[in-house]
């Protein structure tokens, strides 16, 4: 029987599949895909325990639990000044993915453009072209990964429609600034275009930065998009729970993809999600020193180290210069690193739509310290290769 056509021909399977399923054949300790290796708190998942043998276990609202809706809401409004109505404004995905995915296919129709800045999570240009949209990919500058917005306004053309950013920035850790957020406003403003702002890492700022999203832009979220996920804020990547929050018009668009994607979200991990906020809420207030801790401490062991780290400004990411230990391409020395010195890393260029000549590779630090120090000392190793 033949094939269908596909729409992604040159699309493989995920980095972040590939190095982890490299990382398991070969024993390698996994700092590659961006998951914990260690459990959500324990009240947290003694309530999705409860909630699961008390019942809560059938279709809950089409737009999430409205008890979650209204703790996003209280959330919001305590973190960055915005007053959105849980009802109309909030809808809960079945993860940051879902919801990246659904805004792009809410806001792009055949041959309209969307723009990426590179590096970019690789989720956004498939959804692009799966919506019939052409992605337009504007590399950051370097070696800071800042958004080039001269380049970004010599990009737009009458058929872009769509801007998406990142902040804190997956791969590189790098954090949108309240000048950027005001050339942003000024640029989609005058053009009447959308923004998709994923923040899935809102919670992890360091150096005593702040997290400056597009909720606390009055005139920015108005036609935004902003996606966050409880995956990294509690530890519970597995959970697959995120949320959209954007104006009513936006959100009525969103929703009506939403209910053709996945329709709707795991009920008791829901429930489970919003007791914790209303009891727990100290937990993203601390969880910037708690990954500041652990970024510092992988900076600390691999100071001794040939690669050049600049400390990250959020996620749970480090980016490492390995130019001094090789001249591999950044595929061929993660390959390296896994099956030879045991540790699995992400190379930056798969990233790119035009990979620079760079030499960074990406390591998740969001492991127990004896992981990290582990992995530190088998990458203090490394010499020339």
């Amino acid at each position: 029987m033949p094939l269908p056509p596909t729409k992604l021909p040159d699309v493989g399977t995920t980095i972040f599949t590939v190095m982890s399923k490299m990382a398991q054949e070969h024993g390698a300790i996994n700092l590659s895909q961006g998951f914990p290796d260690f459990n959500p708190p324990s009240r947290l998942t003694d309530l999705l325990g409860q909630y699961t043998t008390r019942g809560y276990n059938q279709y809950p609202s089409m737009a999430g639990v409205p008890e979650l809706r209204e703790q996003i809401a209280n959330k919001i409004r305590l973190l960055y000044g915005a007053d959105p109505d849980p009802e109309t404004e909030i809808t809960v995905t079945s993860g940051a993915t879902e919801a990246l995915f659904v805004a792009i296919q809410t806001c792009i129709t055949p041959g309209d453009e969307a723009i990426v800045l590179d590096p970019a999570y690789d989720a956004y240009d498939p959804a692009i072209r799966l919506a019939g949209g052409i992605p337009v990919h504007v590399p950051m500058t370097l070696p800071d990964f800042r958004p080039d917005w001269g380049r970004i306004e010599r990009s737009i053309t009458p058929r872009t429609r769509l801007i998406i950013v990142n902040t804190p920035h997956n791969p590189c850790g790098s954090t949108l600034s309240a000048e950027d957020l005001a050339r942003l406003d000024i640029i989609t403003l005058e053009r009447n275009l959308f923004v998709l702002s994923d923040e899935v890492y809102e919670h992890m700022v360091y150096d005593g930065g702040s997290h400056h999203g597009l909720l606390t832009h009055d005139s920015l979220r108005r036609r935004s998009f902003v996606v966050s996920s409880f995956g990294k804020t509690y530890h519970a990547t597995g959970w697959k729970v995120a949320y959209c929050a954007a104006p009513i018009a936006l959100t009525e668009a969103f929703r009506k993809v939403h209910q053709f994607v996945t329709f709707t979200t795991h009920t008791p991990t829901q429930w489970a999600i919003a007791e914790f906020m209303q009891s727990d809420p100290q937990h993203c207030r601390e969880l910037p020193a708690f990954y500041q801790k652990k970024r510092d401490l992988f900076l600390e062991e691999m100071a001794a180290s040939r690669f050049r780290l600049t400390p990250s400004a959020g996620t749970y990411f480090q980016l490492a210069d390995y130019g001094e230990i090789s001249s591999m391409p950044d595929t061929e020395f993660a390959r390296y690193l896994t099956t030879e010195v045991g540790v699995a890393a992400i190379p930056i260029s798969v990233f790119y739509e035009t990979p620079p000549k760079a030499t960074f590779v990406r390591f998740c630090f969001c492991k127990e310290d004896a992981t990290l120090r582990e992995a530190a000392a088998k990458l203090r190793t490394l010499d020339r290769v």
